[in-house]
């Protein structure tokens, strides 16, 4: 829980979507964040916590996302 506390935190320096996931089997999903406009520094510390780029368009989760 700790680790997708702190991916969010991060998540929210970048914008405040009013509805920010998306859930599917398997996969977690954050809506209108762009993975362009997050730093690099921020990126490997999503990936460290379990959000990776995905097709370069948004951030998933096959950790937070396992049904």
């Amino acid at each position: 829980m700790e680790d997708l506390i702190k991916a969010l935190q991060i998540f929210l320096k970048y914008g405040n979507p009013q509805w920010p996931t998306n859930c599917s089997h398997d996969l977690m999903a954050i809506m209108e964040i762009d993975p362009k406009d997050v730093s690099k520094e921020d990126t490997e510390e999503l990936e460290r916590l379990g959000f990776i780029v995905m097709e370069d368009e948004y951030f998933g989760s096959f950790r937070f996302g396992s049904a």
